[in-house]
């Protein structure tokens, strides 16, 4: 089985990037702290628009990817996540060669 990318687009409202990269910033730790199938968990600011994230993300298998969507902490993330949003993410699923 090969690894799985993500990438993750997010638009933050205005006046929400601090707190929205606050929130991210624990996660990110935990994700760091708690999941051996996570190869890496990166957040990324885009340079022509600062209100865009890219989440770039890689796990091992699949059984990786959905243990990371199961967490607690990704499950509480949402919560907190979601004011500081513009809208819904767009998730891209992908397949590393």
């Amino acid at each position: 089985m090969s690894a799985i990318g993500v990438i993750a687009t997010l638009t933050v409202a205005d006046g929400k990037n601090e707190a929205f990269e606050a929130v991210f910033a624990e996660l990110a730790a935990a994700v760091r702290a708690n999941e051996p199938g996570n190869v890496f968990y990166t957040l990324t600011r885009s340079r022509s628009n600062p209100q865009v994230y890219k989440v770039l993300e890689q796990y091992v298998d699949q059984d990786a990817l959905t243990a990371h969507g199961a967490s607690d902490y990704f499950k509480a993330a949402g919560p907190k996540l979601a004011p500081c949003l513009a809208g819904a993410p767009d998730i891209e699923y992908l397949d590393a060669l």
